[in-house]
């Protein structure tokens, strides 16, 4: 089963240098978050990735072309323009880099890797999200109910506090604020899809939560996989300082896989 990373979109806004770069290329602990992203599915057995780029698509083709210096140590004779590379470190993953367009959707990205995705069930995971999901158990409940979609879900994270409000804009309380709280669930970041997706995406839809989602809910072809454990989107300086800071600590909670 193949991973598609959703790498593409604008430039990052949370570089602390001039040059932009692709949010999936920023780092934490001096890996990139599409390595984290990598490493986390690579656990599980799914090392067969495609890379959905726009912006600056090259520089993640250049990553991975030069995967081996960027790991290893290596020893360059300038005078003979050879280049020895020792203790080398690499991983076990096929790599394909699609240049899926600059200003391409969601979408529109998924919708080009359809001759590479060998017309079998496929992951979709975004190029700017961190988690510890459990692949192997959101990849079983997607076979065993056999439909479309399944879609990871989470609880609200992050510091914008989930306002427990009435359709008439009044605040619950006591039992009936627990009960609302407790049924509030975002998009995780993760999902899988079956060959059949296609028959549901359009050139013209931009967000999934918006068209393709109330579409496949409308045929019952669509659920969700809870998802209990920790997950961060990267969306500001402070989203990546907390990550660097958790990955810093010696045990941050989506390194499930072993160095």
């Amino acid at each position: 089963m193949k991973v598609l990373i959703l790498a593409g979109g604008l430039p990052s806004t949370l570089a602390d240098h001039n040059e932009n770069f692709p949010k999936p290329m920023l780092e934490i602990g001096e890996r990139p978050l599409l390595w984290h992203i990598m490493k986390l599915y690579s656990h599980y057995g799914y090392n067969d990735f495609i890379i959905c780029a726009g912006y600056k698509g090259d520089m993640i083709k250049r990553y991975f072309t030069d995967y081996y210096i960027y790991q290893s140590d290596v020893t360059i004779d300038l005078a003979t323009n050879q280049v020895m590379i020792h203790r080398k470190r690499t991983e076990d993953w096929k790599v394909t880099v699609l240049d899926t367009g600059r200003d391409a959707g969601i979408v529109q990205r998924i919708l080009r890797t359809r001759d590479y995705v060998d017309g079998e069930d496929f992951i979709v995971a975004y190029g700017d999200c961190i988690s510890d999901i459990d692949v192997s158990q959101m990849v079983l409940r997607h076979r065993q109910e056999g439909l479309a979609a399944t879609v990871a879900v989470a609880r609200p994270a992050g510091r914008n506090a989930v306002l427990p409000l009435d359709d008439g804009g009044s605040f619950l309380y006591g039992g009936q604020r627990e009960s609302w709280l407790s049924q509030s669930w975002v998009n995780a970041c993760n999902m899988v899809f079956s060959k059949e997706i296609f028959h549901y995406l359009k050139e013209e839809d931009a967000f999934l939560e918006k068209t393709l989602f109330p579409r496949l809910a409308q045929d019952s072809q669509i659920q969700a996989y809870r998802h209990p454990g920790f997950w961060s989107a990267v969306e500001t300086k402070r989203d990546r300082y907390e990550l660097e800071q958790l990955w810093k600590g010696g045990n941050p909670p989506w390194r499930v896989w072993e160095d």
